[in-house]
């Protein structure tokens, strides 16, 4: 029923008190609304914006088929020669008119072991080369380069060096021997707080952040 003029409406109209018109959130179509704080974006102790995880996801794929396809230039030409020389006998047909020979599968098994273990050093050593002694001075492996991002240390004072990549290596080292442990180091900061770190972030003290553009 409209009121007469110069009437206040009674009490119990219009909206209760602290509620105003409809309003938009931060993000969707209108804008931001004034009044509303926009979380500000995760950032390291010196002030620089962290990495994202689909950031530092896409740099770890990167460097890993950089590793791969070295190491695999290295083991595929090392099992050639080995099946070509230890392995010919093992696996040539004995001609019938001279007689069978036979062979100890131990004389193929040993040295096999043996090129195996070989090439699994000399991958930790190409790991160690890339992710520690590459980094050391900007703090960028070719996929942190790629996605303009790079490794800091947690403290801002500090600068980034070979001791502590080393010891972020340690740990990601490991994660090739215990089953799921890559899987946890590099999810975990899915759900660190507040600087999103891995679990060799926090072994390392460092953090991954975003190169100012």
């Amino acid at each position: 029923m409209p009121m007469p003029p110069g009437h206040a409406p009674p009490p119990g109209y219009g909206p209760p008190p602290g509620y105003g018109p409809p309003q938009y959130a931060p993000g969707r179509p209108g804008g931001p609304v004034p009044g509303y704080p926009v979380a500000p974006p995760p950032v390291s102790p010196s002030g620089q914006p962290l990495a994202s995880f689909g950031d530092r996801l896409l740099a770890h794929l990167i460097d890993g088929a950089i590793l791969g396809g070295t190491i695999m230039l290295i083991a595929i030409p090392a099992f050639f020669v080995f099946f070509a020389t230890v392995g010919a006998d093992f696996f040539t047909i004995p001609d019938q008119d001279v007689g069978t020979v036979e062979m100890n599968p131990f004389e193929l098994l040993v040295p096999l072991l043996l090129l195996e273990a070989g090439i699994f050093l000399v991958a930790l050593a190409l790991q160690y080369v890339y992710l520690v002694e590459l980094p050391k001075r900007t703090g960028q492996t070719v996929g942190k380069r790629v996605l303009k991002i790079k490794i800091i240390p947690l403290d801002p004072a500090a600068t980034i060096g070979r001791g502590q990549l080393a010891r972020r290596y340690l740990v990601q080292a490991a994660g090739s021997l215990l089953p799921g442990l890559t899987y946890l180091d590099g999810l975990w900061q899915l759900w660190d707080k507040p600087y999103q770190q891995c679990l060799h972030d926090k072994f390392a003290r460092t953090v991954v952040v975003k190169v100012p553009a």
